[in-house]
């Protein structure tokens, strides 16, 4: 099984993205700029990030635990890692 999911890169350029806009956050605050403009840009941020992780979680559900079904892994365990890793939605 390829340890690559088909997101990942989409989901690594969107953090990246975040990450270039959040770095353009960190100076518009040291150049003083508006309150409003820069609580704006933070929302943006937050909600990249946001997604980003949700398609991550959404994408292990897809790839990794309907693939264990097909592999006729044991349903209590299915559960258990469905319910880890959606306490992240």
């Amino acid at each position: 099984m390829d340890k690559t999911h088909t997101t990942h890169t989409d989901i690594v350029n969107r953090l990246k993205r975040a990450d270039g806009h959040l770095r353009r956050i960190v100076a518009m605050i040291e150049e003083g700029r508006p309150c409003v403009e820069v609580a704006q840009q933070l929302h943006a941020v937050e909600k990249a990030i946001s997604q980003a992780k949700k398609t991550f979680v959404h994408d292990h559900i897809d790839y990794c635990l309907t693939g264990s079904v097909e592999r006729k892994r044991d349903a209590r365990d299915l559960v258990k890692e469905f319910k880890e890793i959606s306490k992240y939605l």
